[in-house]
């Protein structure tokens, strides 16, 4: 008779929330590899790594192309052979070809091979992700049998919706669900994950780890935040928020299944602070990832321009950071002293450079055809344009990013200049309306963030916080001589963004129709100027570009 192998009555799991690069495949595997011997250090029996980790995650139409798929497989087939040391085990996922086609897999990997595959069932295609695009469902799947542990491998979507994926694996004979995930950041998500684990908690009465990617992916942040929760409900663990980490969990088999005894409880930042650090790490990855040496701004002596510029402190520190004052005659004394007080402040570089000789060379260059006609926002947009070509120029010869500083509240209406101040390679405040930018700009005045690499006290000068905003495009002007004000403005946009609110009812909030009616026509004119704009973080549940996508030629408007 064959001897029966030991059960355990004990599982260290290691929970890996790192970041990986998209299309990096040797980068990620050695991002794995050192996750995993850090995990044998700590004594752990498995590590249990994100969603598509080797490719890095989301990797859209890579998955496409034979060879990038076989630069996956051929990763993970070298990692499984590493387990060969007897040390830790690995959950990881990867891009595969299989007889149906490509899958979102998770390979499960342990003494020197890949001891099973699952292939991802639950496809999302709605808001950033575009699954159904470019991978094929899998099948229901089963428990993994991991040394003794029967595990279930739910992948990410497939605990957000009811398709019965985790109700399946508990009826199976699961005893601990593994949930690799890529589940990017917006405010709020971390209770929003939690509870949607907790309703496969209940619903199986299993313990459940999930395992979130970090890290800045283009217009996306992953934010980590990875947690778990026993089968009695009680959350086993928390790991931090915007840190690469990994964290080895101790979990017990009990007379009532496995039970967590050991593991972080770190703190979740609140919104403000969540919101700042997204941007920060976003727009670190972003450049980092690009192989950017330096970025350059604009710094007008506005709360965007200044917000954009501790931003790209905090995430790159203040040798690589360049700011222009790019003043005409327009250009008041107080943006003179507001600016140059901010970049003192935050210690990076600062330049002026006047633009009154090229924008008085354009006008002179357009006096004949222009002969007649009234001066107006076509003279001011020169302005911004002669700003975005020096900024511009400035990058070219330097190799720096030229960083753009719209909010989403600017953006949303169009009240910004193509081939202007919507110059640059990236925007860390797109998704900011204007009164969540002047929010995160008195948190960081008083904060600073872990990891940060700006200053401590206030690097956004007071009087920028307190001033009437303004282009400064002609005499005596304010942004509100065009907008309403900015916390009306912001509350209609977001009933239309995010909300997808009939006119009537924002109307019933108490805005004036045909304020509301402008607004709505401002929004659906400027999606021409969005497909052109620079990405940037993505902070609310619905940014333009992944989230939100219109088209240019539309000619409906609610008339309610």
């Amino acid at each position: 008779m064959s001897e029966q192998p030991d059960i355990p009555d004990v599982l260290r799991i290691a929970v890996a929330q790192f970041n990986p690069t998209v299309g990096d495949v040797a980068g990620n595997l050695t991002k794995a590899r050192a996750a995993r011997a850090e995990a044998a250090g700590q004594g752990a029996d498995l590590l249990l790594l994100t969603e598509l980790f080797i490719s890095g995650y989301p990797p859209e139409d890579l998955v496409l192309k034979p060879a990038f798929l076989a630069a996956c497989l051929e990763a993970v087939d070298s990692l499984a052979a590493d387990t060969a040391d007897g040390g830790p085990g690995v959950v990881i996922g990867f891009p595969r070809q299989g007889q149906r086609g490509r899958h979102n897999s998770v390979a499960v990997l342990d003494a020197g091979r890949i001891l099973a595959l699952r292939d991802k069932l639950d496809l999302p295609n709605y808001g950033e992700f575009d699954e159904k695009r470019v991978f094929v469902e899998g099948d229901m799947p089963g428990p993994v049998n991991f040394r003794g542990v029967r595990i279930g491998i739910p992948i990410c979507e497939e605990i957000w919706n009811d398709l019965g994926v985790c109700e399946t694996l508990a009826e199976t004979g699961a005893e601990l669900l593994l949930v690799p995930n890529g589940s990017p950041y917006y405010r709020g998500k971390v209770d929003i994950r939690h509870q949607v684990a907790l309703r496969q908690v209940i619903e199986t009465g299993l313990p459940l780890i999930f395992a979130n990617q970090l890290g800045g992916q283009d217009e996306l942040v992953f934010d980590g935040a990875s947690f778990a929760f026993n089968g009695d409900k009680s959350l086993a663990f928390q790991m931090s928020q915007f840190e690469e980490t990994l964290a080895v969990t101790t979990w017990k088999r009990t007379v009532d299944g496995w039970r967590c005894d050991g593991g972080p409880m770190s703190r979740i930042p609140e919104s403000e602070e969540a919101d700042y650090r997204a941007c920060v790490l976003g727009f670190r990855d972003y450049v980092n990832k690009n192989g950017f040496k330096s970025v350059v701004l604009g710094l007008s002596g506005g709360i965007d321009s200044a917000i954009c510029a501790a931003i790209a402190v905090d995430a790159l520190g203040e040798e690589r950071v360049r700011t222009l004052m790019l003043p005409y005659r327009y250009t008041s004394e107080e943006s003179f002293a507001d600016a140059e007080a901010c970049a003192k402040a935050l210690g990076c570089h600062y330049d002026i450079v006047p633009i009154s000789d090229p924008v008085e060379g354009f006008l002179s260059a357009l006096a004949e055809m222009f002969e007649g006609t009234e001066s107006g926002i076509t003279e001011e947009n020169l302005q911004s344009r002669a700003r975005g070509t020096i900024l511009m120029a400035v990058s070219n010869k330097f190799g720096s990013m030229v960083v753009t500083t719209g909010n989403k509240s600017e953006m949303s209406v169009g009240y910004a200049t193509l081939y202007g101040d919507m110059n640059g390679g990236f925007n860390p405040i797109k998704d900011l309306y204007k009164m969540q930018v002047y929010a995160l700009s008195a948190w960081r005045n008083g904060n600073v963030p872990p990891g940060a690499l700006g200053p401590s006290g206030e690097v956004i000068p007071a009087n920028i916080l307190s001033k009437a905003p303004s282009a400064e495009l002609r005499p005596n002007q304010t942004d509100q001589d065009s907008l309403p004000p900015y916390p009306v403005l912001d509350d209609i946009l977001e009933c239309l963004v995010e909300k997808e609110m009939a006119v009537d009812e924002i109307v019933a909030r108490g805005h004036d129709i045909a304020t509301v009616h402008r607004i709505e026509h401002l929004l659906y004119l400027a999606e021409y100027k969005r497909r052109q704009s620079a990405p940037g973080v993505k902070i609310t549940k619905k940014n333009f570009g992944r989230d939100r996508r219109y088209p240019i030629t539309n000619r409906f408007r609610d008339r309610a």
